[in-house]
């Protein structure tokens, strides 16, 4: 479907461990946005294209008592480990459905409807946050995470490194995205008719342990669909898989992830 676009970063169970080294980089960002937009007791939430069900699980535990949150996702092995996560974790107050940006519900019954890092994927990305839209409340708060892939740095410098930036940006848009979304996020929001937009941008970097390992994850989860859609050579990919491993291995080196651009806004309270 034209708005959900094509997944490029492998799924299943090895997209739901680089998840973890993700959300563990993102364990401040994220919970100062939930602060910021105010998820509290009793809100009822929605998680698009949740993943393994992390922020989900954040939010179940942020709206209780008398909360609920859903997330829904494209990858059912992904929601089969987030399911038995939140049952591990007795968090009860959280469901999963396998489910596209094309089918969530249009009946504007979340107080919250958030996304992280979906919207660059996708073809129509303004299609899709009117869809989010349609998922909340009158009054309801919608609020995204997404990259900006420009401003990156390391060092000392890294051929590695350096390719992996070039490849990226290559690779979402031969899959219909955009690396760059973040910097359209606040003009998008604007633009589908939401009210008192709030913007706040980070970049994680330093010599951090999961800042620098999620490049190397994120290459070497790409590195089969970089290939297939002729972008790189299997054994220059696997080169270059292996010197950022090691890069980001050695203590003294520093590392910066894209920048990480959040928006949040409020849907008009008379649509």
């Amino acid at each position: 479907m034209a708005t959900t676009g094509i997944y490029r970063i492998r799924g299943g169970v090895p997209g739901r461990e680089r998840l973890r080294v993700l959300s563990r980089v993102m364990e401040a960002m994220t919970p100062r946005l939930l602060e910021r937009i105010g998820v509290g007791p009793g809100a009822r939430c929605l998680d698009v294209g949740c993943g393994g069900g992390d922020v989900s699980l954040a939010l179940a535990r942020l709206t209780r008592p008398g909360g609920a949150v859903v997330g829904v996702d494209i990858d059912e092995v992904k929601l089969q480990i987030a399911r038995a996560e939140a049952a591990a974790a007795g968090v009860a107050n959280v469901d999963y459905w396998l489910a596209g940006v094309d089918e969530l519900p249009r009946d504007g019954a979340f107080d919250v409807v958030y996304a992280r890092f979906l919207l660059t994927h996708l073809t129509e990305p303004a299609v899709a946050l009117r869809a989010m839209i349609g998922a909340a409340r009158p009054g309801g708060v919608v609020a995204v995470e997404d990259v900006d892939y420009s401003g990156g740095f390391c060092h000392p410098p890294c051929r590695a490194y350096d390719a992996f930036w070039r490849l990226y940006p290559r690779l979402a848009a031969h899959a219909g995205g955009d690396a760059r979304m973040g910097r359209r996020l606040p003009v998008l929001f604007a633009a589908a008719g939401l009210r008192d937009v709030g913007v706040h941008i980070e970049q994680p970097a330093g010599f951090d342990r999961d800042v620098k390992l999620l490049s190397a994850l994120t290459l070497e989860n790409i590195a089969d669909a970089a290939v297939a859609a002729g972008l790189v050579e299997p054994d220059e990919i696997a080169a270059h898989v292996d010197e950022l491993h090691r890069f980001a291995a050695r203590p003294e080196t520093l590392l910066s992830l894209p920048r990480v651009v959040q928006v949040w806004a409020r849907v008009p309270a008379a649509r």
